[in-house]
């Protein structure tokens, strides 16, 4: 029941500590796609790959991986959720992480897989939905828009949706001044006072975290040396302290039963080991076989 309840303990502590570790990461899908940003009359502003202006549309991709948009549909119309298919097989509507992805609505599928069905000039909506045609990803129903200018999120990926000073396709849509999270952390703590406690926190939490974790995988799975000495034990027992027997006696005995394992034992200078040492005979270099005397 113990070693259960440790290993539930474990399990837990484990558990909590992927949370921690993934709590902020978003779910890594077709549903982290946004369309991001569009522009419905386009008269002098961005070109497709046949030198011709179109209405575009940016989809932008807020996961920490890619997504590949094949299979999924795009619609102005809402009683159409199918009505333009993104052809697979094409590694053109693989979005890398934090990317984006350009589709032309010109009304000419025939020019490729970019090109919609559909014109943003017909309605005042726009939709995505997943490779199940049912799935809605993200939706969109834009004001009246000026010619050249977009409208679009006022960051990749935020709620806000405004019009934008400059249109940005392929491009992050806030043109200013980005001031990152260490500059922000910098400005509330120039001296590092608090990233120096907030880092010693981190760190002595970690420990007592796997201090608490050894100390019962310990419990649970410690080795009983009793066990693996037990026969020493009984013998030892018999010669116990309380019956006045001198320490050199239970050393002796101890160092006995030591040589008596390890198959130990003396060599007694009185005898003398000899051994003979064989040597290979040859009939050619033996001296029974040579002249003696000379001959008559």
């Amino acid at each position: 029941m113990f070693k259960f309840r440790v290993l539930k303990f474990i399990s837990i502590v484990v558990f909590a500590m992927a949370l921690l570790l993934t709590g902020n990461v978003k779910a890594q899908s077709g549903l982290d796609l946004r369309i991001n940003e569009i522009l419905v009359h386009n008269d002098s502003n961005y070109v497709d790959d046949y030198g011709m202006r179109n209405s575009w549309i940016e989809i932008f991709n807020s996961a920490y991986n890619s997504v590949n948009m094949a299979g999924m549909y795009l619609t102005n119309d809402p009683k159409d959720p199918k009505k333009y298919w993104i052809p697979t097989g094409d590694p053109i509507t693989k979005i890398p992480s934090q990317n984006y992805l350009v589709f032309f609505a010109d009304g000419k599928p025939t020019r490729g897989i970019l090109h919609l069905n559909f014109s943003l000039e017909d309605t005042n909506y726009l939709a995505l939905y997943d490779i199940n045609g049912r799935t809605l990803i993200d939706e969109i129903t834009y004001p009246p828009v000026k010619a050249d200018v977009s409208y679009g999120r006022e960051s990749d990926g935020s709620e806000k949706w405004i019009f934008l000073e400059k249109t940005t396709p392929k491009a992050n849509n806030y043109t200013g001044v980005v001031i990152t999270s260490s500059e922000r952390f910098v400005k509330y703590d120039p001296y590092g006072v608090g990233m120096a406690v907030i880092a010693m926190s981190v760190v002595f939490l970690a420990l007592i975290l796997l201090y608490l974790i050894f100390r019962n995988i310990r419990k649970v799975y410690a080795i009983d040396l009793r066990k693996i000495f037990s026969k020493h034990e009984k013998v030892v027992a018999d010669v116990d302290e309380s019956n006045d027997v001198p320490g050199e006696v239970t050393a002796a005995i101890a160092i006995a039963l030591r040589l008596h394992q390890a198959e130990y034992h003396d060599h007694e200078e009185a005898v003398l080991t000899i051994k003979k040492v064989a040597r290979t005979y040859s009939p050619w270099s033996s001296k029974i076989y040579t002249l003696r005397k000379l001959p008559r």
